[in-house]
């Protein structure tokens, strides 16, 4: 047994699925598991256009705190689960461009194997950015799957998004280019183009030294459905509970776009969150704590008791 597990600390698996012949880099974090005890809820976790699953979502920053989501939510109870999309990270590198289709076709491979060795046939998920984009379309396309839906920095039309018109500027690139760059200059450029302050510059330096190890390109896709497709959620067709979360300086993704989804959204169990002093990287910034509060409290909401 590893030290990890001796102490209990989470502890992590790694996958592989297969999405015909692309092969899908899945990753598994929880506390030890004790004999007996009943299956855990499981929260999966999609990662956004220019960073993998585990620079996302399990990063290390020396002597920068804790900054691993999955480690964070293991230790509240949850099972959780994240996955490198195609071209991202471990997973197959292609000639496609990863958009959101693609993501969802990922995503539906990558449940397949977390239902059956969790036994658990409803999932909860979180994405962030383009992440959540994948995860709202997932859960159009697989509703019997998703329990309860977070979706940080989101994108509905990407109305009044400086960011995303700012970006449509290379949309012929974008359609004509399944790579752009993104280097260690870009990755910077993640927390400071909303608003300088709200992350730890040395987030940045790690989650590049992480993150250029899988090479200094990303697809397109997701930047081309952003600046070209959208939307790509019909709120209409999201059945699941779910919280919207928007950092209050987020240049990507308006309260005014926002509010319209959340406004169409069929369910009534929904939550609208503005975290103060947080920018569109919301797992990254000084505030991460405060995402971390509102997920784990929308997640363990009580069920509905009706007279």
């Amino acid at each position: 047994m590893s030290d990890d597990a001796q102490h209990g600390a989470p502890t992590r698996a790694d996958y592989e699925v297969k999405k015909g012949e692309v092969s899908l880099a899945v990753y598994r974090k929880r506390l030890p598991p004790a004999a007996g005890e009943a299956p855990r809820p499981v929260l999966f976790l999609v990662h956004g256009s220019s960073n993998s699953a585990l620079s996302s979502f399990d990063l290390t920053v020396p002597e920068g705190g804790e900054y691993s989501t999955m480690n964070v939510f293991a230790r509240l109870g949850y099972d959780v689960w994240t996955m490198d999309h195609e071209n991202y990270g471990r997973s197959s590198r292609t000639h496609g461009n990863s958009d959101i289709a693609s993501g969802v076709a990922d995503l539906v491979a990558a449940t397949e194997l977390a239902i059956r060795e969790t036994g658990q046939e409803r999932l909860h998920f979180m994405g962030e950015s383009s992440g959540a984009l994948r995860a709202a379309a997932f859960a159009m396309a697989r509703p019997e799957r998703v329990g309860r839906i977070v979706l940080n920095a989101f994108t509905y039309t990407g109305r009044n998004s400086p960011t995303l018109a700012k970006r449509a500027e290379q949309v012929e690139f974008f359609r004509t280019h399944n790579r752009r760059l993104r280097d260690r200059a870009m990755i910077r450029s993640i927390f400071t183009r909303d608003h300088p302050g709200t992350s730890d510059p040395r987030v940045a330096e790690a989650l590049a030294d992480a993150e250029l190890v899988h090479g200094e390109e990303v697809p397109t896709g997701t930047y081309l459905d952003m600046t070209a497709n959208l939307p790509v959620v019909d709120p209409l067709q999201v059945q699941a509970p779910v919280m919207l979360v928007r950092g209050e300086h987020d240049g990507i993704a308006s309260e005014e776009d926002l509010l319209d989804f959340f406004g169409k959204l069929p369910n009534p169990d929904r939550q609208f969150v503005v975290l103060p002093g947080a920018a569109h990287a919301l797992v990254f910034g000084h505030n991460r704590h405060q995402l971390w509060h509102v997920v784990h409290a929308f997640l363990g909401m009580p069920p509905r008791r009706d007279l």
